[in-house]
């Protein structure tokens, strides 16, 4: 009996090996917190691994180009995965969630809850993503416009390659404040540290990101399981909770 109860066992777990794969996914920077979660629950609930790559979106684009092989895209904008599918390199595109611009320091107290900081101008270095490749920091550039500071701002700004790197001039202190995505100083519900002010989404085009299902892609169980996934009301809250719209 207990043979046959081993036998059965080690049946199911090679038939749950064989069906289980693999997934490349080229993941816009600012959604590595929650795509590191989601990641993680998706192979705990199916089986399948996503093996995921953080970096700016416009690099992503150029890489994919140039044969990088990953199976799916997830941008942080919905511009990159249209010229994509316009190129010829995938499909199936689909929002995934609506991102949110902050001024974020670490330093409690240094940015209102207005964004008065940025006209009154009382520090060294503001730090941006490069609004050539990432739309976070494309979306910074139209909101400082916008308000008639940009000019102003202009001695004062240092540029992130990406979101992440971004981030990370703030949060070592080589920049006293910054435009970062919500996600990244955010977590179920409350921010982690420091100050900031929620920009408003008057102030720059809405940041749809999509994901989008490329050509290497199309024949991988595991990349329409991770987009089916995507939509699903686990993956949802997780979403939520890290700021963003859906």
């Amino acid at each position: 009996m207990i043979k046959r109860c081993l036998s059965v066992l080690v049946g199911l777990v090679s038939a749950v090996g064989v069906q289980a794969g693999e997934v490349s996914v080229a993941v816009a920077a600012n959604f590595t917190a929650p795509m590191q979660r989601i990641a993680a629950q998706f192979e705990a609930d199916t089986g399948h691994k996503a093996v995921l790559s953080f970096g700016a979106t416009g690099k992503f684009y150029a890489q994919i180009k140039n044969g990088a092989p990953f199976d799916v895209l997830l941008a942080a904008d919905d511009e990159t995965p249209a010229r994509l599918e316009k190129d010829g390199q995938g499909g199936s595109r689909t929002t995934y969630a609506i991102g949110k611009l902050v001024l974020w320091s670490k330093q409690p107290g240094l940015v209102d809850d207005r964004g008065e900081v940025l006209k009154a101008a009382r520090f060294e270095r503001l730090a941006l993503a490069d609004p050539k490749l990432a739309p976070y920091g494309a979306a910074a550039v139209e909101a400082v416009t916008r308000l008639g500071v940009l000019d102003a701002l202009r001695p004062k700004l240092v540029q992130g390659e990406n979101i992440a790197q971004t981030y990370q001039f703030v949060a070592t202190g080589n920049a006293q404040l910054g435009f970062v995505a919500l996600s990244q100083v955010w977590a179920d519900g409350k921010l982690k540290e420091g100050s900031a002010w929620l920009v408003p989404g008057s102030l720059y085009s809405p940041i749809r990101q999509d994901a989008i299902l490329l050509n290497k892609g199309k024949d991988n169980p595991a990349a329409a399981a991770l987009l089916q996934y995507l939509r699903g009301a686990k993956v949802a809250g997780i979403i939520r909770a890290y700021g963003y719209d859906l």
